[in-house]
């Protein structure tokens, strides 16, 4: 899975840490809000690495959150799915807003082989300092680099370069930054 070979998500291993990653999912969105050590202790079991003084505001929606890393100072707004087949590397200083989908799980084009319940998966990178805006979708394989900002809205379908400003669905390069 990991690897991007293909693979059927009813493995029993991988149904295990599904079931892992959906107790300490709904730990963390229906903890007190009076309690942010308990909601960032959820967090540290959950993700692959958090980093210090990151924030995330609940709901928060994985799929295994293990394979996650998020730099220090990050903030992730209300609503956030972070679909972790495959992993996703958050930088540093980087701002997510609401209803920000990172999606890295793909599946066949040929119908027979979805049929059959085969999947693949391709990694996420976003760099230091990235801003995506609210309800930002970024698709598999994508890698955003740093200091760039992504507008509200946007579909992330292809890379993006350092420093540039993208808008629209697919996503395009507007300006440099």
């Amino acid at each position: 899975m990991q690897s991007g070979e293909l693979y059927q998500a009813d493995d029993p291993g991988i149904q295990a840490d599904l079931a892992r990653s959906a107790r300490l999912t709904h730990r963390f969105n229906t903890a007190d809000p009076d309690g942010p050590e308990e909601r960032r202790a959820i967090l540290a079991e959950l993700l692959g690495e958090l980093g210090d003084e990151t924030e995330i505001r609940p709901p928060f929606h994985v799929d295994f959150g293990s394979y996650i890393t998020i730099g220090p100072r990050s903030f992730v707004n209300n609503g956030a799915t972070m679909l972790d087949v495959a992993p996703i590397t958050i930088g540093a200083d980087v701002q997510i807003g609401p209803n920000v989908q990172l999606l890295t799980p793909t599946h066949p084009l040929d119908a027979e082989l979805r049929r059959a319940k085969w999947e693949a998966a391709e990694p996420i990178t976003i760099g230091d300092n990235v801003w995506l805006g609210g309800g930002v979708i970024v698709c598999p394989g994508v890698t955003i680099g740093e200091n760039t900002v992504v507008g509200a809205g946007a579909v992330v379908t292809r890379d993006l370069p350092a420093g540039v400003l993208a808008v629209g669905n697919p996503a395009r390069v507007i300006r440099e930054l």
